[in-house]
């Protein structure tokens, strides 16, 4: 093992020895591990919809459009969603690194081009926890599903899948909290957690209506609860095998209406998401991974129980239910046909249920699907670069009809590491996928 750096030397910090008691002589040995990640992530893109088909995919007609909400921002106000021509998506600046035997540590940062810095994710999770616990605590992306944890470098594809993007919004499920999780000594690979976080930092379900004064006020946190199971059997060598289920429940969530019904209207009550998720992986040894198959698939189902609780000009009606219903699912499969060279293709979905039901027939709403083929080619230039192009046929249903149209992405990424540890998201086309 290489000796650590000069400047590791010296990293014995306060947060650290503030772990120990007052006058514990072992408390100046403890050091960070640290490594340093920068990724940079930039796409060219067009579409035959006018530059407007990402932000299209925002807008898809459902029970997350009936109100005043942009789903290509996130709580800060940064846009996400992608222009005609070249964008430079956000620069990835992470921080790991490990406190003797005690815990990891992690800090994401994201940096967009217009200056602002927003912190992604900044834990600490226990490692020497017995019977097979491990605790995190802070800001971090929830353990459900498959595709919530990957951050976008990590992605297969140029952008977040159909689903995700719908029912959770572009980041996935991210906030501030805690994560229990128990992974017992059984044969086979096991997890279940289950987590606690304040329900601030949400896109899409466990929102605060703009209009707050105009409702009531909200749970006390935490607001959001989640739980998920994970289990992998054991297949040997070459293939591996995930399937999971999760389940989130949000107890405060609040929109506000301009449209849809006459006159504004807020709504207040509760929001559930449900999903199964199946991952599959072969490692075929061959050169740079070739040979290596992947493939993952996800349904997800979003509940929202609500009440009108303030309403412009017919308070009669406050009282009155309004639930709605959305669901979504991909499936997604990629092949590695040379060494550095993968294909892929994906297919997703949402709204095959997407509805708004109430006691009178007149707030009854169905709203029609929309659904997307996406084929890309990746390039593993090496360990630290990438280059993928991407095509996509969309067929979206919008409040004004129905969109069809072509999408084309460039996309180069590059990862800078210093440090002993890897990074964790290095490599992971030429490996399984847990």
């Amino acid at each position: 093992m290489p000796h650590p750096l000069p400047f590791r030397r010296a990293l014995t910090v306060a947060a650290a020895t503030s772990l120990l008691p007052w006058g514990t002589s072992q408390a100046a040995d403890l050091l960070l591990d640290p490594t340093l990640t920068i990724v940079l992530d930039g796409i060219y893109y067009d579409d035959n919809a006018n530059g407007e088909g990402d932000a299209l995919l925002g807008e898809t007609a459902g029970i997350f459009n009936a109100y005043d909400h942009d789903a290509d921002h996130d709580a800060a106000g940064h846009e996400h969603g992608l222009e005609q021509g070249f964008n430079l998506r956000h620069t990835e600046i992470s921080l790991t690194g490990g406190i003797e035997t005690l815990f990891d540590a992690r800090l994401n940062a994201a940096v967009y081009d217009g200056g602002d810095v927003e912190v992604e994710e900044a834990f600490l999770a226990t490692t020497g926890l017995p019977a097979g616990l491990r605790v995190k605590a802070g800001k971090f992306y929830s353990g459900i599903g498959y595709a919530n944890e990957r951050h976008p470098h990590d992605w297969d594809f140029v952008d977040q899948n159909l689903p995700y993007r719908t029912l959770l919004g572009v980041h996935g499920l991210s906030d501030t909290g805690a994560q229990l999780t128990w992974k017992p000594a059984w044969d086979h690979d096991t997890r279940f957690g289950i987590e606690a976080f304040q329900g601030d930092n949400n896109e899409r379900l466990g929102t605060e209506a703009d209009h707050a004064d105009d409702l009531p006020g909200r749970d006390d946190a935490p607001r959001l609860w989640t739980a998920f199971a994970k289990w992998s059997p054991d297949l040997g060598h070459d293939h591996a095998l995930q399937l999971g289920a999760s389940a989130a429940f949000f107890r405060s969530h609040q929109e506000f209406h301009h449209h849809g019904e006459p006159d504004e209207h807020g709504l207040d009550g509760e929001a559930r998401l449900w999903g199964l998720d199946a991952t599959y992986a072969f490692d075929a040894d061959g050169t740079h991974g070739q040979g290596d198959w992947r493939v993952a698939a996800e349904y997800l189902t979003a509940e929202k129980n609500l009440e009108v609780a303030h309403h412009a000009s017919n308070p009669g009606v406050i009282g009155q239910a309004r639930d709605f219903t959305e669901d979504g699912f991909y499936v997604q499969a990629t092949y590695g046909i040379a060494p550095h060279w993968e294909i892929g293709l994906r297919y997703d979905a949402v709204g095959f249920t997407n509805e708004k039901r109430g006691p009178l027939a007149g707030v009854n709403a169905d709203y029609d699907e929309s659904d997307r083929w996406t084929a890309a080619a990746t390039w593993h230039i090496s360990d630290s670069s990438r280059l993928r192009a991407q095509v996509a046929r969309a067929s979206v249903a919008l409040e004004t009809g129905r969109e069809h149209y072509t999408q084309f992405y460039l996309q180069y990424q590059w990862r800078f590491s210093l440090g002993e540890r890897s990074d964790p998201h290095a490599g992971h086309h030429h490996g399984h996928d847990h």
